[in-house]
């Protein structure tokens, strides 16, 4: 095999990678639950800040992680802050659990179809997971940052 043929067949074989991290990453594309799929929650974009979720008065919007038939829709949540800052987040569900933030060791009940929020500040870095406790399910990565 000459060195331009396996170039080309290198080269090839990196575009393949990356179209499969790209459709893995993006769930499939199906809408179905074929891997472990992470998104962040939806919230309104401020026009002053470019990324910068906020809520109709001006404050930070919370990000709110739904919760159906006990699975986050749309999958993990992703929810980054810097250390000292405060750790918001909501949780809206139609199946009764605790909410448990590991590493924190924050917990909170939700009622079926109720909602509960969380404001604490981030004083320790890591990576950390909250879960529906009960059931054993992820529902948010947590990344406190230096």
């Amino acid at each position: 095999m000459s060195s331009t043929m396996r170039v080309v067949l290198g080269i090839g074989v990196v575009v393949v990678a990356v179209v499969l991290l790209v459709v893995l990453r993006d769930g499939g594309g199906d809408g179905g639950s074929g891997g472990a799929a992470t998104t962040t929650a939806t919230t309104e974009t401020s026009s002053e800040q470019p990324g910068a979720a906020t809520s109709e008065a001006g404050e930070p919007a919370v990000p709110t992680i739904a919760i159906r038939d006990g699975e986050p829709v749309g999958g993990v949540a992703e929810l980054s802050v810097a250390e000292g800052e405060r750790v918001r987040f909501a949780v809206k569900s139609d199946v009764g659990d605790e909410v448990h933030v590991h590493g924190y060791d924050i917990s909170k009940d939700v009622e079926p179809g109720g909602s509960v929020a969380f404001d604490f500040p981030a004083t320790i870095e890591g990576v950390f997971e909250a879960e529906l406790e009960g059931r054993g399910v992820q529902i948010l990565e947590l990344r406190v940052n230096p």
